[in-house]
């Protein structure tokens, strides 16, 4: 595998790479199937049963996000280190002749380029961005709860099997209110998700944390986190952040006009990492599926 680097933690980690249904791909993704795929969905059937108890209505959106939509969220000044962006060679005669006479793959793999078409969109970052896309302009006569499954994508310096990964799923499920009812939300999704940890054993702090920003210390975003936490995450004993809450206060609501009570709607999501609770339940629990929590009680 390239790009590796071993996580911070003075415990053994169980590779994933041992099992005959776990496939790992040096670009930084995985593949499941077997027991594996089945842990899979019943973690995001168990996401989903939790979204209903707020009668999140669930949505399915594409893989695509517009970067016009993104920039106004400073994203692009905020993490250019982390961006995926879409390719495709411009359709012209003469540059799609250059490309198929030249030399389109050298042998290390990588594509020799040539005229690109402009670049308009972006693959998605985080699953709850396409609710404030799709929620812009409007006045929401009483709070929306929601939630998604995406594949994110976000470039790492370095990955590794189930824990660091180029793409990866996300569970998101988000209240857009006013202040006082997202921080309900926040707070009856806490303890909901406290009880559970503390019910199946897993070893779970809750860890104030701040994005990953690019040039954190030059970003007066990084240093509003630090002064005033709206982001916790859920840090499993490796030290590998398997979900986080976000309090997102007003950011998305002035971002994208949002409206709630005449006001800037307040917003905020609890996210959970698919591939990252497998890691989780692997090394807690070991490979055999009949020492795994039946999720389906939960």
């Amino acid at each position: 595998m390239s790009k590796s680097a071993p996580e911070s933690t003075s415990e053994a980690i169980f590779d994933p790479r041992v099992l005959p249904d776990y496939g790992w791909y040096e670009s930084g993704q995985s593949a499941l199937s077997g027991s594996l795929l089945e842990l899979y969905r019943r973690i995001d059937n168990m996401f989903l049963k939790w979204a209903s108890e707020c009668q999140a209505a669930e949505f399915f959106f594409p893989t695509f996000i517009s970067a016009r939509e993104l920039a106004k969220l400073d994203y692009f000044r905020s993490f250019p280190h982390l961006v995926t962006f879409p390719a495709s060679l411009d359709a012209a005669d003469d540059n799609l002749k250059r490309f198929t006479e030249g030399t389109p793959l050298d042998q290390e793999g990588c594509v020799h380029l040539t005229a690109l078409d402009p670049v308009r969109n972006v693959l998605t970052p985080a699953a709850c961005y396409h609710f404030y896309i799709l929620f812009q302009g409007q006045a929401l006569a009483e709070p929306r709860y929601v939630t998604t499954r995406a594949t994110c994508f976000r470039r790492e310096t370095h990955y590794l099997p189930l824990q660091r990964q180029w793409n990866f799923s996300m569970r998101e499920i988000v209240c857009i209110g006013n202040s006082d009812e997202v921080k309900a939300f926040l707070g009856r999704y806490t303890e909901k998700v406290q009880a559970f940890f503390e019910r199946i054993h897993l070893p779970v702090n809750w860890v104030n944390a701040t994005d990953p920003f690019f040039n954190p210390s030059k970003n007066p975003k990084f240093l509003a986190q630090r002064l005033d936490p709206v982001k916790t995450e859920m840090e499993f004993r490796t030290g590998l952040a398997i979900g986080s809450v976000n309090f997102h206060r007003n950011y998305f609501g002035e971002a994208f006009q949002i409206q709630r009570q005449e006001q800037e709607a307040f917003s905020g999501c609890v996210a959970f990492g698919i591939e990252r609770w497998i890691f989780a339940f692997l090394n807690e629990f070991g490979p055999d599926q009949k020492q795994w929590p039946d999720l389906n009680t939960f």
